[in-house]
């Protein structure tokens, strides 16, 4: 209790337990949210642990996933080999190990780069309106157009099977819903009261664009990104599965489901264990989008 002394000198209490402090912004009550969801945190930490592992494959693993030994050809499961051999004697593991660099590389930068064209092109069409927005819309509904693994197979079959060529293609077939995404949230703030508050005061459009406007796409905007990481995983692996990807004999998840389809019935575990893996990758970086969608709904934080 706090007492405080009026001027007839007569004591008043204050009731203390009516006074909290604040407990944080937003951002703040999003992280409580995000953390205090258990599903999405050990989907969370299986990613980095998946991550991790792809980048420190040569230390987890002594084999070379090009090594071929042919006396060790499709070996099950072992205590020499955990997740067995394929037809020409490589260990799988060492090749889901390292063939997480190419596939992750695929997922991460696609979609880093279709973020980095998209919110742009979002941010001044809704901003500007009229002409630009017209063009850049109309752009986007000429992708949209094309079913979307086939405008990706076209574009890597006319530039070439590569990493930088599939990266490109599914961060090119990305675009629109990034820009749309962002275009729509444009549209509802550029009327609000603080962004013609900077305007009145002469603020050129990129300030406003940077500063008052892309902040509030942020939050959708890593939902969405989050989301589209294993949507992207899963192209690359598709069209790594149709021998449109990393050529051979360089282990992506994609190929080595391919090379196991004539074997699935004397030798499972070529197929099993890295689609096992893009399952669970896929699974984790959903459940993790679904709960930062949660948290940063300002409708479910508690």
């Amino acid at each position: 209790m706090t007492t405080l002394k009026t001027s007839a000198s007569t004591p008043v209490r204050l009731a203390d337990e009516n006074i909290e402090p604040s407990r944080g912004g937003f951002y703040a009550k999003a992280r409580r949210e995000f953390f205090g969801n258990r599903a999405a945190v050990i989907s969370l930490i299986w990613i980095i642990l998946v991550i991790l592992s792809a980048i420190f494959a040569h230390v987890l693993t002594p084999y070379d996933p090009l090594q071929r030994e042919a006396e060790v050809r499709l070996m099950g499961p072992s205590a020499e080999h955990l997740m067995g051999t394929d037809s020409l004697g490589r260990d799988i593991l060492a090749r889901v190990l390292y063939g997480g660099r190419l596939s992750l590389q695929v997922g991460f930068y696609s979609i880093i780069a279709a973020t980095a064209f998209g919110v742009p092109l979002g941010l001044m069409a809704g901003y500007f309106g009229g002409r630009v927005d017209n063009i850049i819309m109309r752009i986007m509904d000429v992708i949209l157009a094309f079913p979307g693994l086939i405008l990706i197979i076209w574009l890597v079959a006319l530039l070439g099977s590569n990493l930088t060529n599939v990266i490109f293609a599914i961060a090119f077939f990305s675009l629109p819903t990034y820009s749309r995404l962002v275009r729509g949230v444009a549209l509802s703030v550029r009327e609000m009261d603080y962004v013609m508050a900077a305007k009145s005061m002469g603020a050129g459009a990129g300030r406003i664009l940077t500063w008052h406007i892309f902040p509030s796409v942020i939050g959708p905007l890593i939902v969405l990104v989050t989301l589209s990481i294993s949507g992207a995983i899963v192209t690359g692996a598709s069209l790594s599965f149709l021998g449109l990807g990393v050529p051979p004999p360089t282990p992506e998840w994609g190929s080595m489901l391919a090379d196991g389809r004539a074997y699935l019935r004397n030798a499972w575990w070529m197929s099993v264990f890295p689609g096992f893996t893009i399952t669970l990758l896929v699974l984790a970086a959903n459940i993790v989008g679904d709960g930062l969608r949660d948290a940063l709904d300002p409708r479910t934080q508690k």
